[in-house]
């Protein structure tokens, strides 16, 4: 498949992208059981994957999309600037981050520290991939669906210029 200038292959099947979901879902109903988390999605990647995910969680929750500001331009600055969309109290609440991937986990490690500054009881990351430089990073997720090498991929959410989001599967880089 192409996507302007770029080749791509099938890596991960909608069939294995929906049972991750399932199992991932299935963990996090275990874990909360007895609470209400507050889901917060990660714009723009993030908004297919928390869907599935949320809707198979079936638990009593809350949903908030934030989206992160740390570019400049093309190059990212390394600093959170800000999260955008937080208009209510997280104090004494039980977040889960959703995440579509962890590149290298600079920036979410940033938004756990922000989400911890403002009083939360507890800050969990669930991210549908873990690229290989995110897994040497101290802040990682509680739950994650696939770990990857540090590949290029798009589909289910992920995007190349915008586009590449709707695929139902996931496809790498040539």
């Amino acid at each position: 498949m192409k996507i302007h200038d770029l080749e791509f292959e099938l890596f991960i099947t909608a069939a294995q992208i929906h049972d991750k979901v399932q199992q991932l879902a299935a963990q996090i109903r275990q874990d909360y059981q007895s609470k209400t988390p507050l889901f917060l999605p990660i714009l723009n990647g993030s908004f297919i994957f928390a869907a599935d995910l949320i809707r198979a969680v079936n638990i009593p929750c809350r949903v908030s999309f934030v989206k992160h500001s740390s570019y400049t331009g093309t190059l990212s600055t390394g600093k959170l600037k800000t999260l955008i969309g937080l208009s209510e109290s997280l104090f004494n609440q039980d977040i889960i981050i959703v995440e579509d991937i962890m590149d290298t986990g600079l920036t979410l490690s940033k938004v756990v520290d922000e989400l911890r500054s403002l009083g939360t009881r507890s800050v969990e990351i669930v991210t549908l991939i873990r690229k290989e430089k995110a897994r040497n990073h101290a802040v990682q997720p509680r739950y994650v669906g696939f770990d990857m090498d540090d590949e290029f991929v798009v589909g289910y959410g992920l995007d190349y210029e915008g586009f590449g989001r709707n695929l139902p599967d996931i496809y790498r880089k040539n």
